[in-house]
């Protein structure tokens, strides 16, 4: 076995076990935590098979084909919890999957710090930060995409692939951005962390306004 099956079990035992121990949302959140997780291990057997088959370069891989993959295995776990179990709640919903993509940057950050060390502690604080705010961001998107245009037949399809779609981009855009050296590197780390906070000031003002009314 390879070491990031070794990792993922270690990880992943625990997670189950208190799963189990768990009720109701509790083990819901633990169910789609290892979800996430779970995804990531298998977006990379995906990613990689796929750029060997394709011959593509490092950056392409990068670039192309891991957003691509990676946004689409996150979102599978989600779909199968709407059109299996039909949530009634909108906000149980939208935690699934934030949950989904906490889940694949945890895993993702612990598989990259075993490959490459942990000597530069700063770089690995903007990294982890800054992946796992892409994942996050990425997983607001849909889910927030999804509780808007669930209900509606029609929109369903259109409006699924309109948030992959931007989903991926955002993070071929993070990807390529990490992959160069020096301020362009920074500013790809920075821009899911900018991003992640207007999202919860935008939420806030919403709840706020809400409330008041």
């Amino acid at each position: 076995m390879n070491y990031i099956e070794n990792i993922y079990i270690c990880i992943a035992a625990p997670v189950l076990v208190a799963a189990v121990s768990l009720k109701d949302k509790h083990r819901k959140m633990m169910l789609f935590l290892l979800a996430g997780m779970t995804t990531c291990l298998l977006s990379s057997y995906v990613s990689t098979y796929l750029t060997y088959r394709l011959g593509a370069k490092p950056y392409q891989a990068a670039g192309e084909i891991a957003p691509m993959i990676e946004e689409i295995m996150k979102f599978l776990p989600m779909m199968f919890y709407l059109l299996v179990f039909e949530p009634k709640s909108r906000d149980d919903t939208a935690w699934c999957m934030i949950h989904v993509a906490l889940g694949f940057a945890t895993f993702e950050n612990i598989c990259w710090l075993t490959a490459n060390g942990a000597s530069n502690v700063l770089y690995l604080l903007i990294r982890g930060f800054g992946t796992g705010a892409m994942h996050v961001v990425c997983g607001a998107i849909i889910s927030a995409g999804l509780m808007a245009i669930w209900k509606d037949m029609w929109l369903r399809l259109a409006g699924t692939a309109g948030m992959l779609t931007l989903t991926v981009t955002y993070h071929a855009i993070y990807n390529i951005l990490v992959a160069e050296e020096g301020i362009v590197a920074w500013i790809g780390y920075l821009i899911p962390m900018v991003t992640a906070v207007v999202i919860m000031m935008i939420r806030s003002r919403t709840e706020n306004r809400q409330k008041e009314e």
